[in-house]
């Protein structure tokens, strides 16, 4: 598997991570064996990189990556002074129509201890499908726009399951029978959340970053069937 790399300079790679690819190994994703995002990197550029935020596995988009481990730590205290904007899509049960800023707080899985979260969702589209959907004679979707002023692990899964619209794909927090429905209809069986965009100020070099990550091929096949644009 052959990672897009959207930026690179001296200090930082910047790519666009594929859905239910693993950043590195950890002890809740201990049973699955496939290669991790950092191993692929390393054998496509020959050289180790260090992970400055995290997507989760099912996740798709911009992730940045520094080259330096010592650097690590500079980038980080962007993303924890909310200096970073992130916006992610996402697709999700239900028609979804007015601008909603979701603060609600998290669950930290280690600790067990709930950490404050906010996202601000904006509707961006919505479809109707001609395809039952129990307990409904059809299907209604709606296209999102996510961004997050924190980052807690599954906080935008959370988040959207708290508000009844939870993101397609998400067998975790979702809906089983829409998940279903999407993989029997649309052979789509991908979690529908991608980190769309990411910009921020280059803490070395003081350059203005926006960097997009186009989408995967189950969501270029939605957006072509719900007649949806970006």
């Amino acid at each position: 598997m052959k990672i897009e790399i959207l930026f690179e300079d001296t200090y930082i790679i910047v790519i666009n991570k594929p859905n239910n690819v693993l950043i590195h190994n950890s002890y809740y994703a201990r049973n699955i064996k496939d290669a991790t995002l950092l191993e692929l990197l390393e054998e496509q550029l020959n050289m180790p990189f260090y992970p400055v935020h995290r997507l989760d596995r099912k996740t798709s988009g911009v992730l940045v990556l520094a080259k330096q481990k010592e650097n690590v730590a500079i980038f980080q205290a962007l993303f924890n002074s909310n200096e970073i904007k992130k916006i992610y899509l996402g697709v999700v049960r239900g028609f979804f129509t007015e601008t909603l800023l979701i603060d609600s707080p998290v669950k930290n899985a280690d600790t067990k201890v709930y950490k404050n979260a906010e996202t601000l969702c904006e509707p961006l589209n919505t479809a109707l499908c001609n395809i039952a959907v129990h307990p409904y004679e059809n299907s209604r979707y709606s296209l999102v726009k996510l961004t997050p002023s924190t980052g807690r692990m599954h906080q935008l899964r959370i988040h959207m399951n708290k508000i009844s619209h939870p993101i397609v794909g998400d067998y975790k927090y979702g809906d089983r029978f829409h998940n279903r429905m999407f993989e029997t209809e649309f052979s789509c069986a991908n979690l529908f959340l991608h980190a769309h965009c990411l910009a921020f100020k280059h803490p070395f070099t003081s350059e203005n970053i926006e960097i997009s990550a186009t989408l995967p091929n189950d969501w270029k096949l939605i957006m072509e069937k719900f007649s949806w644009k970006i």
